[in-house]
């Protein structure tokens, strides 16, 4: 019987921080399992998969409902990036887990923990990034290279990417009892360099896409 379990379950949001969305969680998933995996029969027998060794040693597999995908290695080890939401691993995990079975390839006692949550948020408030940049310690802000602010958090480790406009993401989170800590302590930082809110402009900078 497949039957998979997140490791250390995430507390939920509190009002306080109601606004923040969480836009990727990233995931690995174990299972009690000694041989290698026949990724090239996975492949031929699977839909939404794609697989070239010659360039990548991981077969590539994707789900429709919950939306996901899956890095799957022969050692069958998996990432599982594109959820939003910690309960759905479990749901894409059993879809993935009984397909790969039907082919053949027996898995058991899959195991899924939580590496990162990418989370976006916005405060409201414009912020003077050159003046943060100077006064805060463990900060990278290169305007012409790009927009934001970065800050780095070293208890609990976080990074914060940070707007003018006061939007923000932050990553390198690994649950949300965390994520409650990090947000707290970087909204009490970030606040003394508030600008007027009169100057306070809504653009969405945060649109770009970021890579860390």
């Amino acid at each position: 019987m497949i039957n998979a379990k997140i490791v250390k379950k995430d507390l939920n949001l509190n009002n306080k921080f109601s606004e923040l969305k969480v836009n990727n969680i990233v995931s690995t998933v174990t299972f009690d399992i000694s041989e290698k995996i026949d990724l090239l029969k996975i492949y031929n027998n699977i839909e939404n998969t794609e697989y070239n060794p010659e360039k990548f040693p991981g077969l590539i597999l994707r789900t429709k409902i919950p939306k996901a995908t899956f890095l799957i290695f022969s050692s069958a080890k998996m990432i599982l990036t594109g959820l939003k939401d910690e309960t759905d691993a479990i749901k894409a995990v059993n879809i993935v887990t009984k397909k790969i079975e039907k082919v053949g390839i027996n898995l058991q006692n899959p195991e899924i923990k939580i590496r990162n949550l990418v989370v976006s948020g916005n405060l409201h408030n414009s912020i003077n990034l050159n003046k943060a940049a100077i006064e805060l310690d463990t900060t990278m802000y290169e305007p012409e290279v790009f927009p934001a602010l970065i800050y780095y958090m070293k208890n609990p480790v976080a990074v914060f990417l940070v707007f003018s406009n006061g939007k923000f993401i932050c990553t390198k989170i690994k649950n949300r009892e965390e994520l409650r800590d990090a947000v707290s302590k970087f909204t009490s930082i970030i606040e003394n360099y508030y600008t007027k809110n009169d100057d306070y402009i809504d653009m969405d900078d945060s649109n770009n896409e970021i890579f860390i």
